[in-house]
């Protein structure tokens, strides 16, 4: 059994220089049983390392360094879901409230290590100040206890190492305290440490000529094999062995999470039980349900309305349904237009909510694209409301409700992409701005291949960029487009999301660290929309939208000249507006002003609202991907016949002509033709569905 217990990732940014998922991986290469990532201030990479390990059959131990206020570096790894909640917690203090304020460690069950030549004992010793590093060794050991500190020993093939591990090792027995084997990897592979001493130029404000000492002597910093750390550590058997040890004791995964979304609350603020959030569910689906079909419940909506309530409740997410709706009546309240968007108007249940505006009986939307039985994961249900000040009432709201520590926003990570690659790299290696500037500017006429081109692709377009910027003989011009091309796709910094919104039942500092968002009075958590996804953390978007925002002050300009408009009264056939879609006159018309919807007004001539629902539908990457495009032009236009593919989907398929452009006719050809369950139709709609994000 071999472990490492204090790798970094990129996420502690502008150190690490593997991404999670790459340290994940190679240490499953190598034989690894267990690889802990403690990144800098917080869990921003140990939810992707987590993801990585369940595929990799390892195991991820949680962990962090922190930065202590004598400017040393502490790692410490969680044993067990208390621990991490008491780090988590303290991360947030350290974030929000500074090193002051932070809530105190002693005897959390953490277990620290003395880390490396930034901990808080080396730091002495290279300064051969023995007297300092037995008091922050006390001193360590008084915090965390003295079973749970450990002396880590590092071997880098540095001139000094043997001196001051053998200062370590006399330390170590003088207080009884265990030694630890460790690489203290900032890459995965050796090759990574060109970019890590990129990262260290940029950290420290100097170009690589100016770095000097900076700069890593050596590559040893990548993880190694176990033979090859067995070999290193020879000497001191009992520093392998404890690494098993260790491992026994950190068995704490993300999989313990024990994150919970917030049950609804009573008149009295308090949290009601499942049964009665869903009767109170089902008494105002029926009330709204009566009064958008005035009180004409016909069989069909009182049975899809009892399947989808039936269904919410066995899933457990009724009060999911009651805090969305209690947002929609808050906006509405405000005076604000707002609705549900995507999947979640195929709900009856939605509509009658009024969270959504779409009848889905009336339209024929299948509910399993939004819920089925065998769904693995929360309902996605996105909200729009007019951008700007408007919209950010109702996130102030949210955060009122549930408090600082209890509701907070999604991060979003933001990577180096070329523009911003080739500026950074290009300053490392002491090039003038200017040549970065020209660089952007050339980039105007070539095709991004970023990180999702091959290698070759992104060398060619490299290539063809710098033809007029640098003679091919330059002597940094290969090792520029090496840090370029390694750096594409790697986090710089943490930024928000732009409207998704996390909730907790109890404490949302428990289960992640919060940090200050850039604006103000926001806060955002550690770990992206898809992190949240994969460890079932439940995400709201509250989007912005402009044209809500444009058609809420139309509406007040109306308003105020004596003529109010009702949307609800505005006809679905008015001559005049599809005279002026014929024309593709629809500059400023949302949805339908792009050049490639201009183009194709004409030609589509739409004649209904269905219509209009098909020509958005029609320039989207689906059906110019797929080839859908023109076969339904021929068709609409009667150069070619309808084919539906076989006569049993003539019903599902007669409105667009026999060609399937809209995902819910794709499910309901599957569940027709090939008898598909409604588990089989969610594993269908995600792969449909799935995007890089």
């Amino acid at each position: 059994m071999f472990c490492e217990f204090h790798a970094r990732s990129a996420f502690s940014f502008l150190r690490g220089a593997s991404l999670p998922d790459e340290m994940i991986i190679e240490a499953a290469k190598l034989g690894y049983s267990a690889i802990a990532i403690t990144d800098h201030g917080g869990f921003q990479g140990s939810a992707k390392a987590h993801d990585a390990a369940k595929d990799c059959g390892i195991r991820a131990v949680v962990g962090a360094t922190l930065d202590l206020p004598d400017g040393s570096h502490l790692p410490v790894l969680c044993t067990d879901r208390s621990s991490y909640q008491t780090l988590s917690r303290h991360l947030t203090d350290l974030h929000l409230e500074g090193a002051g304020k932070a809530r105190d460690l002693t005897r959390s069950g953490l277990i620290a290590l003395t880390g490396d030549r930034d901990g808080p004992l080396v730091r002495h010793l290279l300064r051969d100040d023995k007297e300092a590093a037995l008091a922050a060794a006390r001193q360590l050991v008084s915090t965390f206890g003295p079973d749970n500190v450990y002396v880590e020993i590092n071997r880098h093939h540095l001139r000094d190492d043997g001196r001051l591990n053998r200062y370590l090792v006399d330390l170590a027995g003088h207080l009884h305290l265990p030694l630890l084997a460790s690489n203290a990897p900032l890459h995965s592979r050796r090759e990574g440490r060109l970019l890590a001493d990129a990262f260290t130029c940029l950290r420290n404000h100097v170009t690589l000529d100016q770095a000097g000492a900076l700069l890593a002597p050596n590559g040893e910093r990548h993880l190694k094999s176990p033979d090859e750390m067995r070999q290193l550590f020879s000497d001191l058997p009992r520093a392998l062995e404890n690494m098993r040890r260790l491992s026994e004791r950190t068995g704490y995964t993300l999989e313990n999470l024990g994150y919970e979304f917030p049950d609804f609350p009573d008149e009295n603020g308090k949290p009601m039980s499942k049964p009665d959030q869903t009767r109170m569910m089902r008494d105002l689906a029926y009330a709204g349900a009566r009064d958008l079909y005035e009180n004409k419940l016909t069989k069909k909506i009182v049975k899809q309305l009892e399947k989808e309530i039936d269904l919410i409740d066995r899933l457990g997410f009724p009060g999911y349904f009651l805090i969305v709706q209690d947002l929609v009546n808050f906006a509405k309240g405000e005076g604000m237009l707002c609705q549900g968007r995507g999947s979640a108007a195929n709900s009856i249940v939605c509509f009658a909510l009024g969270i959504t505006k779409v009848d889905p009986i009336n339209s024929g939307l299948l509910f399993e694209r939004f819920l089925n039985e065998n769904c693995d994961s929360w309902p996605d249900i996105d909200i729009d409301f007019p951008s700007g000040e408007l919209r950010e009432k109702v996130i102030q709201y949210v955060f009122n409700k549930y408090g600082a520590r209890g509701a907070a926003m999604t991060a979003n990570v933001i990577t180096y992409r070329t523009r911003s690659a080739f500026r950074e790299m290009s300053k490392v290696l002491g090039f003038p701005v200017s040549v970065a500037d020209r660089f952007s500017k050339e980039g105007s006429g070539f095709r991004h291949f970023d990180e999702d081109g091959t290698k070759p692709e992104r060398a060619a377009e490299f290539e063809n960029r710098m033809a007029s910027l640098l003679p091919p003989s330059h002597p940094r011009l290969k090792s520029l487009f090496r840090l370029y091309d390694g750096v594409l796709g790697m986090p710089r910094h943490l930024g928000q999301h732009s409207g998704g919104i996390i909730i907790c039942d109890n404490r949302l500092d428990a289960v992640v660290p919060i940090q200050p968002a850039a604006m103000p009075n926001r806060t955002i958590i550690q770990w992206d929309k898809r992190d949240c996804e994969e460890l079932g953390i439940v995400k709201i978007d509250l989007l912005g939208l402009g044209i809500l925002a444009a058609m809420q002050d139309s509406i007040a300009i109306c308003e105020s000249r004596g003529k109010p408009v009702d949307l609800a009264k505005i006809p679905y056939d008015d001559q005049g507006v599809y005279d002026m879609l014929h024309r593709a006159d629809t500059i400023g018309t949302f949805q339908v002003e792009s050049r490639a919807q201009m183009a194709t007004l004409p030609i589509l001539k739409p004649m209904n609202f269905y219509d209009v629902a098909i020509e958005v539908a029609i320039i989207r990457p689906g059906p110019i991907t797929g080839d859908l495009m023109h076969p339904y032009l021929n068709r609409r236009l009667g150069i070619e016949k309808p084919d539906y593919i076989h006569p049993d989907c003539e019903e599902i398929l007669a409105r667009t002509l026999g060609v399937p452009m809209f995902q819910e006719q794709m499910l309901s050809i599957a569940m027709k033709m090939a008898d598909f369950g409604s588990h089989e139709v969610d594993e269908l709609r995600s792969a449909i569905a799935f995007k890089r994000s």
